[in-house]
């Protein structure tokens, strides 16, 4: 069987996370989460208000790690799943792009949920701080991603594993 790149995508709190967990245990494949990397690396020294230049600076990092990492994961036989973001329809096709362009197997899986269980979700996940809690996503945060995240085009969802909760 070949190693494939599987990429998650969705909007806040649709449940990426979790499935990217279940995902992995099940298909005993690596996951890369980015919240996970941004919490452990840099959320020691993060600025209080969060000033968005500084954020996506330590993204970028984080992700250029995570695609080194993934490559040689991939190289070695094992499958990969990168739950990191992809809210910009620009973004999802620059890894489209990424995978064409180096011959991995890409496999995307689009996970959703209606926006008022999203922001329960995130809510709660804030408290509990379970398995996919990574950072908490204040109220004016979650409105923030929301503003950024640009739902999938249908051609987006040709051939996507779809994951839609409620």
């Amino acid at each position: 069987m070949t190693a494939t790149l599987n990429v998650i995508f969705g909007p806040c709190g649709a449940g990426k996370t979790t499935y990217a967990h279940a995902f992995a245990r099940r298909e005993k494949a690596v996951a890369f989460i980015l919240d996970d990397w941004m919490a452990r690396m840099f959320a020691p020294d993060m600025p209080e208000p969060l000033q968005y230049d500084w954020m996506l600076e330590r993204v970028a990092r984080c992700e250029a790690q995570i695609w080194s990492v993934a490559a040689g994961t991939i190289a070695a036989g094992t499958s990969v799943i990168l739950d990191i973001g992809l809210m910009r329809i620009a973004d999802r096709a620059r890894v489209r792009e990424i995978a064409e362009a180096t011959g991995l197997p890409l496999q995307f899986h689009f996970v959703d949920a209606p926006q008022e269980v999203r922001r329960a979700r995130v809510s709660s996940r804030n408290v509990v701080r379970g398995e996919s809690f990574a950072i908490e996503v204040t109220p004016d945060l979650f409105e923030f991603i929301e503003g950024v995240y640009e739902p999938p085009e249908p051609a987006e969802l040709t051939g996507a594993v779809l994951s839609l909760s409620d």
